[in-house]
């Protein structure tokens, strides 16, 4: 079935990218009202400016996915071509790089053993 110009797919896709811009954009102003309500409590810096940190990359996270979905749905409903196909790898690439860094800069673990270390205290 070809999905090229059906136009509430493609309006899907905008809207995604939109959504995740805004998540993005969202997250960046939270974190900041939260970083500066931490140190209105007078919050030790280091703890504030992790909390910040952790935040960030909360909103970033969560805005890099909407914007992986809005990349696959584009690139199915243009003509596909081995060029679309592989800008489509190369930006879904990157931004898994971009998401598992930050997955583990914001848990300090590997996002994969999240599973075994929470069964790990959960036995305890």
């Amino acid at each position: 079935m070809d999905l090229a110009g059906i136009p509430w797919i493609e309006t899907a896709a905008r809207a995604l990218e939109v959504a995740g811009v805004a998540v993005i954009l969202a997250g960046v102003l939270l974190a900041a009202a939260l970083f500066a309500r931490d140190l209105a409590r007078r919050a030790p810096g280091r703890d504030a400016y992790d909390r910040l940190r952790a935040n960030l990359g909360r909103g970033i996270l969560l805005g890099l996915e909407l914007l992986v979905g809005a990349d696959i749905i584009a690139t199915i409903t243009a003509p596909l071509s081995f060029e679309s196909v592989g800008l489509l790898a190369a930006v879904v690439a990157i931004r898994t790089f971009v998401s598992v860094s930050l997955e583990m800069e914001i848990g300090g673990r590997w996002p994969w053993r999240r599973a075994a270390e929470e069964q790990e205290t959960t036995e305890r």
